[in-house]
């Protein structure tokens, strides 16, 4: 079985939908040799490598076997630099610019793994916008959240993360990618409201400081809050897509929107806006209110 991938699939609504469909489409497939073709691709924007890694692992749960194929030279380069190539016999090389995010998958119990991982490949690079040290610990908590919801509410074997800077873009952005294919977000807060509710507005509710449908004591929705008030002043960007939903953050404006197939799992990307000259801190740390957060 060949399946051909298209060109020019981005971050936003029309390739998470594009993607998202073509899982729906394929899921069903077991016991077959499966090759992906990717003579078209002429550019790809490698932080999706983390949502491709999710579709490999739902057909390699279905005892498929995965190859690739008629990959250009470029796009080789970009996947053999984040290490995405390497189970597939290709040998990794040294990113000398900087500009990628190794691709990894971690188990729901690699706490370190992946409390590292923020660090080394993420608030490390030297681009990313001046800030604390404390606000880079509660960032670093923010994601781990991410993290932890996969494992508490996923239930799901891997969690796929990944990354792309863009240096030569004038915002000189940095697309952050985390992915897994467990319990969706809908169902989640359906659950926990006792209602039916919007994939998008199962997000929203999500998002909201606050919002849990954990028990006990732990509170926090997706845990976001820290971040989402960065990427404000930041001007970056938040996507989250969860069954259905699509929930967009940027310039001070939500999209909300709802795809046409649902996605058994979350995706979270955030872009962060790396042609950043201010310093940020956290509001606790400083009595000057008119340059922080």
């Amino acid at each position: 079985m060949i399946i051909t991938i298209p060109n020019d699939i981005k971050s936003e609504f029309e390739g998470y939908d594009f993607i998202i469909t073509w899982i729906n489409k394929h899921q069903n497939v077991n016991n077959s040799e499966i090759t992906f073709d990717f003579e078209k691709v002429t550019f790809l924007e490698a932080n999706l490598c983390a949502l491709i890694g999710t579709i490999f692992e739902i057909l390699e749960s279905k005892n498929n076997k995965i190859s690739l194929k008629n990959i250009n030279t470029a796009i080789e380069t970009i996947l053999r630099k984040n290490a995405f190539l390497v189970p597939f016999g290709f040998e990794r090389i040294d990113d000398n610019y900087d500009t990628s995010l190794t691709y990894m998958k971690f188990t729901p119990n690699d706490d370190s793994g992946f409390y590292n991982y923020i660090q080394n490949e993420l608030l490390s690079k030297p681009q990313f916008p001046s800030h604390s040290k404390k606000l880079g610990k509660e960032i670093t908590r923010n994601i781990f959240e991410i993290y932890e919801n996969a494992r508490t509410h996923g239930k799901c074997d891997y969690i796929h993360t990944c990354g792309q800077f863009f240096p030569r873009k004038v915002d000189k952005p940095l697309h952050f990618t985390i992915v897994d294919k467990g319990v969706n977000i809908k169902q989640n807060v359906s659950d926990y409201l006792n209602k039916e509710i919007g994939g998008a507005d199962a997000i929203e509710w999500a998002m909201i400081k606050g919002n849990t449908t954990k028990t006990g004591v732990t509170s926090g929705g997706l845990g976001l809050s820290v971040i989402f008030e960065f990427i404000k002043l930041n001007r970056g960007k938040i996507q989250i897509i969860s069954s259905d939903g699509f929930y967009e953050f940027k310039n001070g404006n939500v999209v909300k929107a709802k795809l046409n197939s649902i996605f058994e799992g979350t995706i979270v990307n955030i872009k962060f806006n790396l042609n950043d000259s201010n310093h940020y801190v956290l509001i606790q740390e400083v009595e000057d209110f008119d340059n922080i957060f």
